[in-house]
């Protein structure tokens, strides 16, 4: 079953540039798709559409069967979650506790059971002692595990990671990377959006956005077989993933060579 259907969906930031242009996309629930492309490509502002951060110039957009518009949006905003890219801008609260507890209020949670999900949550994500401490004197890492924390506690069906990792470094990057897989075996429906491919390997479909257009989609092993599409998406491709390409130009036909580049591109 199709949690979120996107139909016709265009917007410009200015008239006659239009950012996002006649995208069509669904997404299962419980599935994890990565949305792909460059800078620019549109991938952000497809995420602040479906949360309705902004308003569509044209087209439709359904989450779990219900049509987004403004009379809708707070009840859709139960069901999503979204990770910035920069924690920073997520941030109102003193503490990192008033952080955590900051989308419950909005969404009137039950004072004790409140208190309860910080718990929970700040444990889950190891951020349980920095609870009274101040969200500025966070490493980067720390600052992203806080925002998981507050979007777990509030129970959303579906989660978005809007460049969530690309300010951290490799460490961060994966235990943040381990965090997704989990929340997906548990039943979440998840949306990575992102310009690095290493990241999208663990998804189950990949998107590629390309100048406000769905370039591809398709599952992921397909995608990343497809060397034409990769090619023309200006996106920066896997290192297997090019030697695999060069082989191929240079008309090298070592299957066993191939396929263990073909092993290390889906290595997970």
């Amino acid at each position: 079953m199709n949690i979120i259907e996107i139909k016709d969906l265009s917007f410009a930031y200015r008239e006659e540039f239009f950012a996002l242009n006649d995208v069509n996309l669904t997404i299962k629930r419980g599935e994890w798709i990565s949305i792909l492309g460059h800078n620019g490509s549109g991938k952000s502002t497809l995420a602040k559409l479906i949360i309705g951060l902004l308003k569509a110039e044209k087209g439709e957009i359904y989450v779990d069967g219900v049509l987004l518009n403004e009379e809708t949006v707070h009840e859709i905003r139960r069901k999503i979650g979204i990770v910035f890219q920069n924690p920073d801008n997520q941030f109102v609260g003193v503490t990192v506790e008033d952080d955590i507890a900051f989308g419950m209020e909005n969404l009137n949670f039950d004072r004790e059971d409140m208190l309860n999900k910080i718990e929970e949550y700040s444990k889950k994500v190891n951020m349980f002692e920095y609870l009274k401490k101040e969200p500025h004197n966070l490493s980067g890492g720390q600052k992203q595990r806080v925002a998981i924390a507050g979007i777990l506690a509030m129970n959303t069906d579906i989660i978005i990671f809007d460049e969530s990792t690309s300010m951290l470094d490799p460490k961060g990057r994966e235990s943040i990377m381990e965090y997704i897989r989990d929340l997906n075996k548990e039943g979440k429906t998840i949306i990575t959006i992102t310009h690095d491919m290493k990241e999208a390997v663990n998804s189950d479909r990949i998107v590629i956005l390309k100048d406000g257009k769905v370039l591809a989609v398709g599952e992921t092993n397909t995608i990343l077989n497809d060397k034409e599409t990769l090619n023309s998406s200006n996106l920066e491709l896997l290192l297997p993933l090019k030697l695999l390409y060069k082989l191929d130009e240079a008309n090298i036909k070592n299957e066993k060579v191939k396929n263990i580049l073909w092993q290390l591109s889906l290595n997970k």
